[in-house]
């Protein structure tokens, strides 16, 4: 057993350094205080000196070991909780780890491993004061970071998962997925700016991946920088010439910026690449009806409708073209259909209140008219969303 000696004006305190597991003779020996010790020689200390400096070895020597003992426990039920958990006895790993974190409440793996479990059985609350609390102590920690923005993410607490994000991608500027779930995140909430600016950089990191294209193209389109949206589309055609997703999207932006002709052979290039592939001809048809070229647009329209039932943006077009014919019979199931599935949506009945104006009937035309205008103002947004599906969203 080795002593810590500490020196200080010409006297000498010796600490006992002692075995964990038991306190040894020396640490009994020594908490026994006798007041009636002699004096000692150095610098003329008195008893009370003696009593002191013993006491003082007390304080130090049980400060030491508990802090020890007490890590030392947090560790080992830690690590048992680990195996726990391995095994499959959940209930005692979450009660080994709680423990753990009784025993030191900032013992940074009980806490990030507890918060993880909580995570994956999707406990989200539970899991969020303990992945802060780990993220205080260990400040730099990457995982920690991103794992409670996920949680807040499935809290629906957007700010608070790109607040948590944002710390993460300052720990770890080169993760490309990251960014990506980011640029998601910061669209559902309307930060266009953020958004295209995150897609960006995860476009730079990930120039192979087609969905950090995609992502990108979204992001500028939804921020109005159709410009910029049309060059990515450019290069995507460049680097993908076989995607009917990558010549869509050409085609798509090649007409928001005016050049109708060189879109549509873009959209025809994606029809023959990918027959199943449902938008290309929704677009290809709502461009010609756009144009007054209603025949035309129909077979495109029910093409798009086939391979999709549910695609209400396709039905609406195909309604147009039907009203632009004066099919307005043809028009009225049509809308009536697309109202049962989408419900919430205001454009079938603005449209159904123009068909029923045309046909003379002003007391259904305006009933179909207030209620356009009611949905339109309870889903402000629901217009605004131009392509037919969402882009693929990344998983945190």
């Amino acid at each position: 057993m080795g002593d810590h000696t500490s020196s200080r004006e010409g006297w000498t305190l010796t600490i006992p350094q002692l075995p964990l597991g038991g306190f040894s003779e020396s640490f009994r020996s020594l908490c026994r205080l006798d007041f009636n010790d002699p004096p000692t020689a150095v610098g003329g200390i008195a008893k009370r000196g003696v009593v002191f400096l013993r006491a003082l070895r007390i304080v130090v020597i049980v400060a030491i070991l508990s802090a020890t003992l007490y890590a030392q426990d947090a560790a080992a039920l830690s690590d048992a909780a680990q195996q726990a958990a391995q095994a499959r006895r959940y209930e005692e790993a979450e009660r080994l780890w709680r423990k753990a974190i009784d025993v030191s409440p900032d013992y940074f793996p009980a806490l990030f491993n507890l918060g993880f479990f909580y995570f994956s059985r999707q406990q989200f609350s539970e899991a969020v004061p303990l992945l802060e609390q780990a993220a205080k102590v260990e400040p730099q920690d990457f995982n920690t970071h991103y794992l409670r923005g996920a949680c807040y993410q499935k809290l629906e607490r957007r700010d608070d998962a790109l607040h948590a994000w944002r710390t993460a991608i300052k720990l770890n500027p080169k993760n490309a997925k990251l960014l990506q779930v980011m640029v998601v995140e910061y669209g559902k909430g309307r930060y266009f700016q953020e958004a295209a600016e995150a897609a960006r950089q995860a476009l730079e990191l990930a120039p192979e991946s087609p969905n950090a294209y995609y992502l990108a193209i979204k992001s500028y389109q939804d921020a109005g920088l159709y410009p910029d949206a049309l060059e990515i589309a450019r290069r995507a055609v460049s680097r993908f010439p076989q995607s009917a997703r990558a010549r869509f999207e050409h085609g798509f932006h090649l007409q928001k910026v005016g050049q109708t002709e060189a879109a549509l052979k873009e959209l025809e290039k994606a029809m023959a690449l990918d027959p199943s592939y449902e938008e290309p001809p929704f677009f290809y048809g709502d461009l010609l009806q756009q144009h007054g070229r209603f025949e035309e647009a129909i077979s495109f329209l029910k093409r798009a409708i086939s391979l999709r039932a549910d695609y209400v943006p396709a039905r609406v077009a195909l309604a147009k073209a039907l009203m632009g014919l004066k099919r307005w019979e043809q028009a009225i199931k049509e809308l009536n259909e697309t109202v049962l599935l989408d419900p919430r949506h205001p454009q079938p009945h603005l449209l159904l209140s123009q068909v029923y104006f045309r046909l003379g009937d002003e007391e259904q035309a305006r009933k179909e008219k207030e209620l356009s205008l009611k949905l339109r103002r309870e889903n402000p947004t629901v217009l605004d969303a131009i392509q037919g599906r969402n882009f693929p969203v990344p998983r945190p």
